[in-house]
C-alpha cells in the first residue's frame, strides 16, 4: 500500500510538471486581458469627464459669437427694413403772423444776400485760379465755369536754418492774391537760401552765379513777395509738397493758365 501511494504521488508530480507551463501561460494571458479592459474602461471614463469639462466653455464661446453676429449684422438689417417715418412739413399761416418769425426770416434773407454778393465778388466773370495746397491741385475758372484742373506742387514746409539766427520755412502763402506780373522764358535769380541749402558761399546780390536759365519753364506769373506760379523740370514730383514756396505746374497746364489769367486776375490759395 505504501508503495502504491508513493507511485501515485510520483505520477501526480509528473503530471503537475507537464501541465505547469500551460497553466502559467493561460494565467498570463488572462491577466493581460483584464489589464487591457481595465485601461479601456478607465480611458473611456476619463475621456467622458474631459468632454464634460470642455462642454461648458464651448457653449460660452458659441453663445458669444452668436451674440456678436446678431449685434453686428442682424440689428442693422432689421433697422434698414423697418418702416421710415417721414416728418411732414406743414405751412402754418399762424406762424407767419408772429413778429419773432418775421424778424428771423428778415435776418436770414439779409445774410443770404450778403453771402451772395461776397460769392459773386470772389467768382466774377473774369478768369481766376484756385490752388489747394493740401491735395496739391489747381482749378482754373472762366466765366464761373471750371475749364481746367490738374496737379501742382506747393511748399514743403521744411525749415532751413543758418548757424546764426536766420532761418527760412519753405511754405506757400495762403489767402487771396492776384497776378502782379507775367513773364515768358523767365530767369531764376537765386536767393541767399539757395546757396546755403547747397552748402555754398553766398555771392553778392548781382553776381552772375545767381542767375539760372531754363529751370522755371516757359512762363511765370508773379503773385508778389517773390512767389511765382511757374513750370518745373521736376515733373515727377507734381502732386507733392516739394517746393520752396512757389507753385509748380507742368508745361501744358502752365500755358493754359498763362493765356487765361491777366494782370489783376485773382488767385485763391488754401
Amino acid at each position: 500500500m505504501e508503495k502504491n501511494n508513493e507511485i501515485d504521488d510520483i505520477g501526480r508530480n509528473e503530471l503537475d510538471r507537464e501541465k505547469g507551463p500551460a497553466f502559467k501561460s493561460k494565467n498570463v494571458k488572462l491577466s493581460q486581458l483584464i489589464n487591457s479592459l481595465t485601461r479601456r474602461i478607465i480611458g473611456s471614463v476619463y475621456q467622458n469627464r474631459t468632454l464634460h469639462n470642455l462642454r461648458f466653455p464651448f457653449f460660452v464661446v458659441l453663445a458669444t459669437i452668436s451674440l456678436l453676429f446678431f449685434i453686428l449684422f442682424l440689428v442693422p438689417f432689421f433697422q434698414e427694413i423697418a418702416p421710415i417715418k417721414i416728418t411732414e412739413i406743414t405751412n402754418n399761416p399762424e406762424i407767419k403772423k408772429d413778429t419773432r418769425y418775421k424778424s428771423q426770416i428778415s435776418l436770414m434773407t439779409r445774410e443770404i444776400q450778403r453771402l451772395t454778393r461776397k460769392y459773386k465778388a470772389y467768382t466774377s466773370g473774369q478768369s481766376y485760379i484756385i490752388i489747394n495746397t493740401t491735395e496739391n491741385k489747381f482749378f482754373l475758372y472762366r466765366n464761373k465755369k471750371l475749364i481746367r484742373e490738374g496737379f501742382c506742387s506747393s511748399g514743403s514746409y521744411t525749415l532751413l536754418q543758418t548757424e546764426g539766427d536766420k532761418y527760412w520755412i519753405f511754405k506757400t502763402p495762403k489767402g487771396k492774391y492776384w497776378i502782379q506780373g507775367k513773364t515768358t522764358n523767365p530767369v531764376w535769380k537765386k536767393p541767399d537760401w539757395a546757396f546755403i541749402e547747397e552748402g555754398l558761399p553766398v555771392p553778392p546780390k548781382d553776381d552772375y552765379t545767381r542767375y539760372e536759365y531754363g529751370v522755371l519753364g516757359d512762363y511765370a506769373l508773379s503773385i508778389g513777395d517773390g512767389y511765382l506760379i511757374h513750370g518745373t523740370i521736376y515733373k515727377r514730383f507734381l502732386g507733392m509738397p516739394v517746393t520752396h514756396g512757389c507753385v509748380r505746374l507742368n508745361d501744358e497746364d502752365l500755358k493754359v493758365i498763362f493765356n487765361n489769367l491777366s494782370i489783376g486776375s485773382k488767385v485763391y490759395i488754401f
